[in-house]
């Protein structure tokens, strides 16, 4: 079985999912680093390049064909705008959410257009992109872990915790 983190960006998926897989003895697998690789640039750059609706369609692409096996899988935030791949995802093994207040989103993110964070709109707001996602990562979860205020091991446990009361 794969664990498929999903969630907004800063909510933890690339660094916990690294202590994660190395606490479960799993792969690791960070489906924004297998995009840049693919297209040969940073994040920030194929969206500011092709734009967000291209960068959507790359990454969808880049998910739907994702195979593995006992891996953690970080994906980027904006994973959930495919549905195709979020279905391919969830036949891979089981998807949890590391949830984030909105105060916590802006608290760590920092600079959102060198994360290479997506906006459809122009001058979209962090509110809004909450507001707009978060609907989709519950609907996608298997399970969700509130993961707010926590270090990163915390969170670690926190998700082997939930895992276990799912198993």
């Amino acid at each position: 079985m794969n664990i498929i983190l999903i969630g907004m960006p800063a909510s933890g998926k690339s660094t916990a999912g690294v202590l994660l897989a190395k606490t479960l003895g799993y792969g690791f697998i960070d489906s924004d680093l297998l995009i840049q690789n693919r297209e040969k640039a940073l994040l920030c750059d194929i969206i500011a390049a092709k734009g967000a609706e291209e960068f959507l369609r790359i990454e969808e692409d880049v998910n739907a064909q994702l195979w593995a096996e006992r891996c953690v899988i970080a994906t980027g935030g904006s994973a959930v705008y495919g549905e195709r791949a979020m279905r391919h995802l969830k036949e891979l093994g089981k998807v949890v959410y590391l949830h984030i207040s909105e105060a916590e989103v802006e608290r760590r993110l920092g600079n959102i257009v060198l994360r290479g964070v997506v906006m459809r709109k122009k001058g979209e707001t962090v509110a809004e992109l909450y507001a707009e996602r978060v609907p989709l990562y519950e609907t996608y979860a298997d399970l969700t872990v509130d993961c707010d205020g926590l270090t990163l091991e915390q969170t670690v446990e926190r998700i082997v915790s939930a895992l276990q009361l799912q198993a």
